[in-house]
């Protein structure tokens, strides 16, 4: 396990360089960040020079790529152009979003996956059909829908919650916001069980299980959804960075300063180190979910061994 670890970090080094680069291109090279920085107004040319050889932007781009992940490997992520350093404003969203996005992810888990093992043991019973027609009604309705409706009834109309997160983000007015987050994930988390559970459940060593007159309820736990979470699993690794990183319509309703916050100020405004910044810390949890999935492979299917 330990040099299959060592591997897939030494594996990461090649596509963390090419997928921010990509990115550094993207928002360096396709756009200008000294005209995003005046807006519309246009800056004076000596001006606009004197900022392009302080940021290196006069420099060619792969040289200004070197520069810039040198400096984050030093902890300095750059300034956004209201003066601010981009470290204190991931220091700021970055908890807010991952207390949002574990709670998200523990409603998958917990409502999902429950509900997707009730129904492939049902499988086409009532109880069956009424989760498959529920779950696509979720999924057929977008998030803002949602999060508008459920705001509006639960937050304005009935005062269970709280209808806006104040700047603390406590954890107890993230759960509303955590449910519509999670709630397309979830429907799909119980889809993805539903029919892993409903092909284990006809398997050879469940029915050899049954015919030892083991306990359904040890049949079920330890032996059919252990195998039946290996595609449940994979899709929450990568929904973890989805969450994050795709939290911006959750976090523009509930008025969460969390990392979807920054990212679209930072789009709308054209702040090329904010976006830049913040993709980057991306990536790497998205490099790490990865790596987290596949080493949990093994835990769940003792038949995976890593050489």
């Amino acid at each position: 396990m330990g040099r299959y670890v060592i591997r897939r970090l030494l594996q990461m080094i090649p596509v963390f360089i090419g997928t921010t680069f990509l990115i550094f291109f993207m928002v360096y090279a396709l756009g200008d960040p000294v005209a995003a920085m005046f807006g519309d107004r246009a800056p004076d040319p000596a001006t606009a020079a004197q900022i392009r050889k302080d940021l290196h932007l006069d420099k060619p781009l792969w040289q200004q790529y070197v520069l810039y992940m040198g400096n984050i490997f030093s902890g300095d992520f750059g300034t956004a152009f209201n003066g601010q350093p981009v470290l204190d404003l991931m220091r700021r969203s970055w908890p807010i979003t991952v207390r949002l996005a574990l709670l998200a992810v523990l409603f998958e888990m917990l409502i999902g996956v429950t509900l997707g093992v009730i129904s492939g043991l049902r499988r086409g019973r009532a109880v069956d059909t009424g989760v498959l027609f529920a779950t696509l009604v979720v999924i057929s309705i977008p998030t803002f829908v949602t999060g508008y409706v459920l705001q509006y009834l639960l937050g304005v109309k009935w005062g269970w919650v709280k209808p806006a997160v104040s700047s603390g983000a406590p954890w107890n007015e993230l759960v509303l916001p955590a449910v519509v987050l999670a709630l397309v994930s979830l429907a799909y988390t119980t889809r993805l069980t539903r029919t892993s559970v409903a092909e284990n459940a006809r398997a050879d060593y469940v029915r050899t299980a049954v015919a030892k007159g083991l306990p359904r309820r040890r049949i079920t736990l330890r032996h059919l959804l252990r195998n039946s979470l290996i595609p449940v699993v994979t899709f929450l690794g990568i929904d973890i960075g989805n969450l994050m990183g795709g939290a911006i319509v959750t976090e523009r309703i509930f008025n969460i300063q969390g990392v979807g916050f920054q990212l679209w100020q930072g789009v709308l405004r054209q702040n090329a180190p904010t976006v830049v910044g913040f993709v980057t810390v991306l990536v790497i949890v998205y490099l790490l979910a990865n790596l987290v999935v596949d080493m949990l492979y093994a835990v769940l299917d003792p038949r995976i061994r890593y050489a």
